[in-house]
């Protein structure tokens, strides 16, 4: 078999090894009497085992779920720039840990702590692989063994059952609840502190809001307490972000300098949400704390690699200027995408899929709302227009649609919408013009 001329490119493109383990499998099927033995049926099956076995599991998708920041898909699609940073840091040596100038070692962070000062005002910044890793690490490092206060409207859950209350038991601190679910007041947090007091903690409630008779305190209020105590205050922003949303037609959410110029005296936030760059988890604030945080023996094993750092380094300089950023940055791109484009897009697409489905399939335009993602602002909602498919109102109608939404996933690029209301969406804020051929090429294969 391997001497015949139809394998030699499946030799070429997958290796010799790989070659005859698939043929010695073609050659049992062949002696079981579950394969024609012919060359054609023998190339044909090794071909497909080959390609099967050497597929990547993670690929590319079409992301029409209306969630711009959606934590299955990837989250955060990063900017050009960043990219190209990446392949760069990929490829070559670099200065990962090296200084030049003096011809020694250096401390990675330092690559993107420039920047994180400067748009957050905080004197240092530290960076480890996820926001959760950069709670843990600080209280690991500030408050183990001793007593944290936390309010109980803000003792949060996020996806992946992460808790805040069992971040703090790992890290060995004790977990001191303060007020009540829907109110807390600056007297509950007096009264709290005692003399094993290491921290007063608030935590950015961003995926999920408590409305009606409420009451919560602001970080202001909580470092004035704080400096007559002695003790610092840590702000858990969770999704965070370096710009007011509000300049482009968005929900405010709270930004790291908005904590820092309110006394926060470290915050934490995440890289890969509404900050638009890869996974990462920020740490900053007093240069003194975040110099104890960088110390503690488990910031080498959450620290971040020269590829993430690259591109990071490369997405921060884009907030220098806020009137570039909707232009450069994909997150903000998409968020701020005007209806009435995403609407225009729709009307391109409408004939081209209704082509390629049966006539029992009902297509249409119709008006949707876009969601943020991954816990930022999860009450506000973007107007948007996706297209929609109902099948008629027949026995198994249920389950055709089901089987549309998976003929959709198992397009060359899969298309991932959702199913509500008796009809499957495909939001279109995240079909940028760019994209359209791609996606309207493939949809011949729905006509099986």
């Amino acid at each position: 078999m391997l001497k015949w001329p139809s394998v030699a490119a499946l030799e070429a493109g997958f290796g010799r090894a790989p070659l005859v383990d698939a043929l010695r499998g073609v050659a049992g099927a062949i002696r079981d009497g579950a394969l024609a033995a012919n060359e054609a049926s023998v190339v044909g099956a090794a071909s497909a085992d080959l390609h099967r076995r050497f597929a990547p599991s993670q690929k590319r998708v079409f992301n029409l779920t209306g969630t711009v920041l959606h934590t299955n898909l990837g989250r955060a699609l990063i900017a050009e720039e960043a990219i190209a940073a990446a392949v760069d840091a990929m490829r070559h040596a670099t200065t990962l840990e090296y200084k030049l100038v003096e011809g020694r070692r250096g401390e990675r962070d330092r690559h993107i702590e420039g920047w994180l000062t400067e748009l957050t005002g905080a004197e240092a910044v530290s960076a480890v692989n996820n926001n959760a890793a950069a709670v843990f690490l600080v209280l690991a490092a500030l408050a183990r063994g001793k007593d944290v206060i936390v309010s109980r409207g803000e003792l949060v859950e996020i996806g992946g059952s992460f808790r805040i209350p069992d971040i703090m038991r790992e890290a060995g601190c004790r977990l001191v609840e303060v007020g009540t679910t829907n109110r807390t007041h600056l007297a509950d947090y007096e009264r709290a502190i005692g003399a094993d007091t290491a921290l007063i903690m608030k935590v950015h409630c961003s995926n999920y809001a408590v409305k009606g008779f409420t009451k919560s305190v602001g970080i202001a209020e909580l470092t004035g307490l704080a400096r007559k105590k002695g003790i610092a205050v840590v702000e858990d922003l969770g999704s965070g972000t370096l710009a007011d949303l509000r300049r482009y037609g968005l929900p405010y959410e709270p930004t790291a300098a908005a904590s820092i110029k309110a006394g926060a005296d470290i915050v934490t936030f995440s890289g890969d949400k509404l900050l638009g760059g890869p996974q990462a988890g920020f740490i900053a604030g007093r240069k003194d704390l975040v110099a104890r945080i960088s110390k503690h023996p488990m910031k080498r094993a959450l620290r971040l690699d020269k590829i993430r750092l690259a591109a990071i380094e490369a997405t921060l300089p884009l907030y220098a200027d806020p009137e570039r950023l909707r232009e450069k940055l994909p997150t903000i791109r998409l968020l701020a995408r005007p209806a009435e484009d995403i609407h225009t897009a729709g009307e391109r697409l409408l004939p081209v899929i209704t082509a390629n489905l049966p006539s029992s399939v009902a297509v249409e335009i119709a008006p949707c709302h876009s969601q943020i993602g991954s816990g930022a602002l999860p009450l506000d909602l973007m107007p948007s227009f996706a297209i929609t498919f109902a099948v008629k109102r027949v026995r198994g109608s249920g389950a055709k649609l089901e089987a549309l939404a998976a003929a959709f996933r198992v397009l060359p690029v899969p298309v991932i919408g959702r199913i509500a209301d008796g009809r499957l969406w495909l939001d279109l804020r995240c079909l940028e013009a760019h994209d359209e051929p791609a996606f309207t090429a493939q949809l011949t294969a729905l006509r099986a």
